[in-house]
Order: structure tokens, then sequence, then C-alpha cells
């Protein structure tokens, strides 16, 4: 019996000897090949980036006090909620702080009073002698800014430029030997790394929150056009009102991003937040540091997205490129020889993602710069080069005159439409000289947008000069596969794809 307690005793003593060694071990990875992993520490650089982050106080004149139901103005909560919730009438925006359009309604001779807490955001210094950048839409309407930093110091800050087409604002203290970000290298983001946001949500200053890069190059979706070309980075990084405006930073300590959107129903953190690319942002950035206002590139051009269907149609390998819709006269893209439903599929001959993609390649060009541009027609690509041409924001929308015509009865073809020939006044008010006028649609036509009035220029690659090449185009099309129309009407030229009835 003794014997037995004995090796009962040190089969337990060798157990619990192991066991520790055994806990120590790292977790086999869960994808062959990997090697093990572990959850980041982010203290270090909070503790080394975070004195650069700042807190942007807003003030502003209002002539009435915003009323928010259900609460009193001596209610201790009256001023916290009055400063996150939109005018009466508004629903809250997408932005993570005073979204434009979000302030007071208020005529130009409303009588003003006196300066009121107008909003909250966040931004970073980028040089010691005080350049803060931060979103537009934080400091927009502000009539006084305070910035609070991290050592609790405050000071007054002067708009030095904000741009609307990009929501990035440079704000200007007087300081020296102040703690700076460092800017990182786009390129070199990866979806599912970790990323790390640093702002005053609500209001709390300084406070850190974590997450994964989610997607890149997403488009806007706020409905605000002027951020169209802008392609925002996708994270699950909670930010909230406040965090407008403050950096995301990868696990390396460098900004990659401002913190400009947040997806929600609600108007608070609903797991989808947006970031506005750094070198797209400090590009802008840069220019109003140094004078003040944006310059950007423009060709003249209208385009639209490729789809799969419409690529299918043209004969391009892929759906990428932009979709040229229309192109103003005399503009440095009709000059190069671009036309009406030409496909731009490169730029310098690095390939052309989609039409945001070619904007703000454009945009980010400086006025006088030459560029290539790889464009297929008639299923060939050729090269055409292009002087940029600076953007001016007050340029007006140029759209055709009206010509829809009234819907006639009349016997359609296997791609559901009936045509006729473009009377003299449509080719007067829509600009063309060849093309068909439909004169009915139904089926997938109909469906897809097509109407009586319209005037079709070109199927897939053909272009159409009267009914009888119209006829004899869509004679040898097959059914089976999409179709692709360049359509003009009193709105302008556009790709109408759709895949015909059959049977």
């Amino acid at each position: 019996m003794k014997q037995l307690h004995a090796c009962l005793a040190g089969a337990l003593a060798a157990l619990l000897f192991t066991l520790p060694a055994a806990a120590q071990q790292p977790r086999t990875p869960a994808i062959p090949g990997a090697s093990a992993q572990v959850l980041p520490d982010f203290a270090d650089l909070v503790e080394k980036y975070g004195p650069a982050v700042v807190n942007i106080n807003t003030q502003a004149r209002r002539s009435a006090r915003q009323q928010l139901p259900g609460l009193s103005e001596d209610d201790p909560f009256y001023e916290f909620f009055r400063r996150f919730m939109p005018p009466d009438g508004q629903a809250p925006g997408p932005r993570g702080n005073n979204p434009r359009g979000n302030r007071p309604n208020q005529p130009p001779d409303a009588p003003r009073g006196p300066l009121q807490p107008f909003g909250l955001g966040s931004g970073f210094i980028v040089s010691a002698d005080g350049f803060i950048v931060t979103n537009a839409h934080v400091v927009e309407n502000a009539e006084e800014i305070t910035v609070r930093m991290n050592d609790k110091r405050e000071f007054k800050a002067k708009v030095i430029g904000a741009d609307t087409r990009s929501d990035v604002a440079v704000i200007k203290i007087e300081g020296t030997n102040l703690p700076t970000v460092k800017i990182g290298d786009i390129s070199k983001l990866r979806v599912g790394e970790w990323v790390v946001a640093i702002g005053s949500p609500f209001g709390f200053a300084n406070t850190v929150t974590a997450g994964i890069i989610s997607a890149k190059s997403r488009e806007n979706l706020s409905g605000d056009p002027n951020l169209d070309a802008v392609p925002f980075i996708q994270t699950d990084v909670a930010v909230n009102p406040g965090n407008s405006g403050g950096p995301l930073l990868n696990m390396r300590g460098e900004v990659i991003g401002i913190n400009s959107q947040i997806f929600s129903r609600t108007g608070s953190f609903a797991g989808i937040s947006f970031a506005i690319p750094i070198d797209y942002a400090f590009n802008v950035a840069d220019q109003l540091m140094k004078t003040g206002h944006v310059t950007r590139g423009r060709i003249g051009v209208s385009i639209g997205t490729v789809t799969r269907d419409l690529a299918e149609s043209l004969g391009l390998p892929k759906p990428e490129g932009a979709a040229v819709s229309t192109v103003e006269s005399d503009s440095p893209a009709a000059k190069a020889g671009i036309e009406v439903g030409d496909v731009i599929t490169k730029i310098d001959g690095r390939p052309v993602e989609g039409s945001a993609d070619l904007s703000r390649s454009i945009r980010s060009m400086k006025p006088g710069a030459k560029v290539n541009l790889t464009v297929w027609r008639a299923g060939k690509s050729r090269d055409m080069a292009v002087t940029i041409a600076e953007f001016k924001d007050e340029e007006p929308t140029k759209t055709a005159a009206n010509a829809k015509g009234k819907k006639e009865p009349a016997k359609t073809d296997k791609l559901g439409l009936a045509v006729k020939e473009v009377t003299a006044e449509q080719k007067k008010s829509l600009k063309v000289q060849t093309g068909v006028a439909v004169e009915a649609a139904d089926g997938a036509a109909l469906a897809a947008g097509i109407s009586p009035g319209d005037v079709i220029l070109r199927v897939n690659n053909v272009d159409i000069t009267n009914v009888k090449s119209f006829n004899d185009t869509v004679a040898k099309l097959d059914v089976k596969k999409p179709v692709a129309l360049l359509i003009r009407d009193e709105s302008g030229t556009r790709f109408i794809t759709f895949r015909p009835d059959v049977g």
C-alpha cells in the first residue's frame, strides 16, 4: 500500500510540474503554416503619439437656443444633448460630429446673440509650430476655436483653410516644440490589420478605441456629392460624435487616415466607420498650409461605372475603367479626341479601377500636367495624351435640352424597341448628328430605363447612323448576352445595359 501511495504521489507531482510549462506553450495556429499570434498591446503607441492628438471646441453665435423636446433648459443634461442633436426636422447625418447642414437655420438678418458652444471634434498636430489637421465639417461656421491638448494646455486657433470636397481642414495654434504625429504610407495598408482611433467622442478627450481595417477604397455613402472622389477606409473601430478629425493609426503609430464618418441608423456607432486616407487628405492639407486653398485638375468629362454586363457588351476583358457619358466642348478631353461612349481603362499605364478612381486621380494632378489615357473604343484600345485643366467649383453643369417625345404605339424588335430617324429638332436640342430615336420601349428595355424620345447613339461597339444601321446591328446580336446601348436624352449621355427578353 505504501508503494502504491508513493507511485500516485510521484505521478501527481510530475503532472503538476509539467502543467505550467504546457500552459505557456503558444496556441496551435488555426491556419496551417501560420505563426502563433497574440493580441496587440496599444499602450506604447498611445503613450508616444497620443499627446499630438487634440480636442477641438468651436463656438458660434445663434439667434435662438435650440429646443429639445422633454428637456428643460434648467436640466443639467440640456446643454450636453443640445450639442449633439440636429436641429428640428433634420435627421442625424452620417458623419461623426457636426455634419454639414447640422446647424441652426438662421436668416442672414437675424439678431446675433453671444457666442455659444457649437460643436466638438478632434485633430492632430502635424508640425512643431502648431499646424493641426482636422475635418472641414468640424470647424465649419465656427467663429471661435479652442484647442485643448493632452497636458491640459489650451490655445485659440485660426482656420488656415477648409476644403469641403475632401472634408479636410487645417487650423493653426501659436506654439513651439509641440508633439507631432508620424504620417504613414497608405500603399502598405492591408485589410484585416489592427488600427487605433484617438479622439474625443461625446467630449471625452483622448479616448482610445481599436479595431481592424474592414475594407479599402469605399465610395462615399453620405449622399454628399462633394466627397464622391474620396476613397474611404472602412473600419470597425468605434467612432462617435467628437471623433471627427482625429487620427486613425496603424500599429507602427503612423497616421493612415482621418476619422470622418460613421454609418448609423441612430447617429451613434454601429460597427462601421470611415476614414479619409492620409495620402489623399495630406495632399489637400499640404496645399492648405502653403497657399490656403486647393487646386485640382479636370479634363471635362462625365463618367460612370462599368458594370459586368456593360463590359461584356463592349468586349472588355473585365468590368473596370470609367465609361464616358459626356464630353464638354473645348475641354481637354475633347481636344484630345475622347468621345462619348469611350471607356477610359488606364491612366499613365495604370489600370483604372472605376469612375471614382479616375476622378480622384485626375483631381490630384496639377493644371498643365500631361497624362496619357488608354481608351477602349469599338473593340480596340488607343492611347490619348490629355493636358490637365484647372477644376473650378463655380463651373455650371451642362445638360442637354428637353427632347422627350410622346409615347406612341409601335411594333418593337427583339430588344423590345421601336425606333425612327432623329428629327432635326432633336439633333439641335441634343446636339447629335446621328443615331435613332426611340419610338416605343417594352419588356427589359423599358425596365432598364429606356423611354420614348431617347436617342440611341451606339449598340455595343457599333455606332448607329440611322434606322437601317440600327436594324442591321440588332439582327446580328446574340440575345442570350447582355446588350449595351449608348443613350442620349435631356439629362446627358449614358450607357444602359440589359439582357433582352428571350422566349
